[in-house]
């Protein structure tokens, strides 16, 4: 045993201390490979899967404004479209009103004039019927056709509105226009141009009905210019009991 210590004894000092430096580098050195390995696999092994989100993140986003964007153009579209539906429904509306107004169910005013017809004051001579004296309906269809000839835009007589459907009867002593009986005097109610006067009193048939019914027979016709005539909307029923729509071609 006196050998082995011999010689380490004999070993110069400076060789032991860098032996052992050497030593607890060595140590060193391994054991920082051993954590550095286990470090740069976890790394690594987080990495891909970080990657792989983002990834699908990013996606998900890229179809996120693709709707946004298909979207968008559908909105633009149905907004083009709503304009265009709102132009169609003013001018189905506008339609719609004219087609009202042509058929007399809107109340109308205007400038115009009102006539009054009311029966004779004179006596039926002997031998000549009394109902020549009086107001008929076909006195009032008269008026009412020379103003629709003279220009007149909407008739009304004693406010009942007179459309392309009325009827001016004679039932009994009334006369019925419509569905009502009216009794004299009859206002015609007329909406028309400024000088509609003026074509009504210059129209043959009007100046041969002031002829044949005022002067023969002493009925009374008076009438007043207005600056604002009201016409009332045509009150009856609009239906429709024996006509119905032409479905295919007529034959002469």
């Amino acid at each position: 045993m006196n050998g082995p210590i011999a010689r380490v004894r004999a070993l110069p000092s400076w060789q032991v201390t860098l032996g052992v430096a050497l030593l607890a580098l060595g140590f060193l050195i391994a054991a920082q490979l051993q954590s550095e390995g286990p470090r740069v696999r976890y790394t690594t092994q987080e990495r891909e899967p970080l990657i792989q989100t983002a990834l699908g993140l990013q996606a998900q986003q890229d179809q996120l404004k693709e709707r946004i964007l298909a979207a968008r153009g559908t909105i633009a579209g149905l907004e083009q479209s709503g304009q265009g539906s709102a132009a169609l429904v003013r001018e189905l509306n506008q339609g719609l009103e004219e087609a009202r107004t042509a058929a007399g169910l809107v109340p109308l005013v205007g400038p115009g004039l009102v006539l009054r017809l009311e029966d004779s004051e004179q006596a039926a001579p002997p031998g000549q019927a009394g109902s020549d004296y009086l107001v008929s309906a076909r006195d009032v269809r008269s008026i009412v056709e020379e103003l629709c000839l003279a220009g007149a835009e909407a008739v009304a007589v004693n406010r009942e509105r007179v459309t392309v459907t009325t009827a001016i009867l004679d039932i009994g002593g009334s006369v019925l226009v419509n569905s009502a009986y009216l009794a004299p005097p009859y206002d015609v109610a007329a909406i028309g141009p400024a000088d509609l006067y003026k074509r009504l009193s210059e129209s043959t048939g009007f100046v041969d009905f002031v002829r044949a019914r005022a002067e023969a027979f002493g009925i009374r016709l008076r009438f007043a210019e207005l600056p604002d005539v009201v016409v009332p909307a045509y009150a009856g029923s609009v239906t429709l009991r024996h006509a119905r729509p032409v479905t295919g071609e007529t034959t002469q």
